[in-house]
């Protein structure tokens, strides 16, 4: 019979400035409410080990659910990210950066994503080489995240990013601050490759959800916007996806 799976989707859990005693019975929860939890980035705080080994105590009461995550801008401040995410790969976090994973039969990628802009306002690569070099990079991200989606054959496919690929739910913040928010580069493969749904973050005061030119939902799951936003739930977005059929006996 066909069966649906609960997803979890949450970021910018800036650990360890959202503390242990606010995560830890934060994720436990989660683990009897959803079958899989997606961290979309700026994980810690500073890129510290110390603080990836803390998320990690953090995640001790999510047991065996399938928990995915992408990297954020604030994952890179220290010059460690390779070693967060060692340490995150180690505690079972599957981490995911150009690449896709299959989960029940539903397929899962994720890219931390970069900044330049929304629709036409989006920054070319014309003029000074650095210029260029920030352009590449957003492209290079929209490239991997591309690469990963061709290589899914699920009829479901969840798409984690930290950068926003629409404007939509950016929309609130200061708007001199919106270019370095996201990139409509990311949004073209999402359109292409028929996404089920995306989840991001780095937004704090955006907007909890919009959809792509070709309909695709996006939701905004920075912590600190849910919670403002919704004050009386938790700061989660819950997400029902269809997962493989399975063989009553």
């Amino acid at each position: 019979m066909k069966v649906t799976k609960r997803i979890a989707a949450v970021a910018d859990l800036h650990c360890p400035r959202t503390s242990g005693e606010v995560l830890k019975p934060f994720f436990t929860e989660l683990a009897s409410q959803a079958d899989i939890i997606l961290l979309c980035g700026d994980l810690t705080d500073y890129g510290k080990p110390e603080e990836a080994q803390a998320l990690v105590q953090s995640l001790a009461g999510v047991g065996r659910i399938p928990v995915l995550a992408v990297l954020g801008n604030h994952d890179y401040e220290c010059g460690h990210a390779e070693e967060v995410e060692r340490i995150l790969c180690g505690s079972g976090v599957k981490m995911l950066d150009g690449t896709s994973v299959e989960i029940d039969g539903i397929g899962f990628a994720g890219v931390k994503g970069f900044a330049g802009g929304f629709g036409d306002r989006m920054l070319q690569p014309w003029g000074e080489p650095i210029l260029k070099q920030f352009v590449h990079e957003a492209v290079e991200e929209a490239l991997k995240l591309e690469s990963a989606l061709a290589k899914m054959s699920t009829a479901s496919r969840i798409v984690l990013l930290h950068y926003a690929p629409i404007y939509a739910t950016v929309e609130g913040e200061p708007s001199e601050i919106i270019p370095f928010l996201g990139s409509s580069r990311l949004e073209e493969p999402l359109n292409r490759y028929g996404v089920t749904a995306v989840f991001h973050g780095h937004a704090h005061h955006g907007s909890p959800e919009g959809r792509t030119r070709e309909g695709v939902p996006v939701y905004n799951v920075a912590m600190p916007l849910l919670r403002r936003r919704f004050p009386d739930q938790q700061p989660v977005r819950f997400f029902d996806v269809p997962a493989a059929e399975t063989v009553a006996t």
